[in-house]
């Protein structure tokens, strides 16, 4: 298979692995079957630009970085994933006290 799909495959590996999903759990969320996903993690099939969307969707990370494993904006993409952990009620005071903070120490 092609290196592309093979390094986007170890990506969506390990990104799974590092939000604590298991291979039937993303699966679920990209509504893929799980036998695609090991498929597509172990590099012996490609996807469609509609499947890279759902699994960069459900796995809360820019689609560019699964293909290219550069992030553009890596800051953005750890907060992104460390806030999925959070609830909506969280969420809000997260973003209060952030707001709080940057009103703080601004310049």
């Amino acid at each position: 298979m092609n290196s592309l799909y093979s390094d986007a495959g170890q990506r969506i590996r390990r990104l799974r692995e590092i939000k604590g999903y298991t291979r039937e759990e993303l699966a679920e969320k990209a509504t893929i079957s799980s036998k695609f996903l090991y498929e597509i993690e172990s590099g012996h099939k490609g996807f469609s630009a509609d499947t890279l969307y759902r699994i960069s969707k459900a796995l809360s990370v820019n689609s560019d970085f699964i293909l290219t494993g550069i992030n553009q904006s890596r800051h953005i993409n750890e907060l992104i994933s460390t806030l999925s952990l959070f609830d909506d009620i969280q969420l809000n005071t997260i973003v209060y006290l952030l707001e709080l903070y940057y009103n703080v120490n601004k310049k």
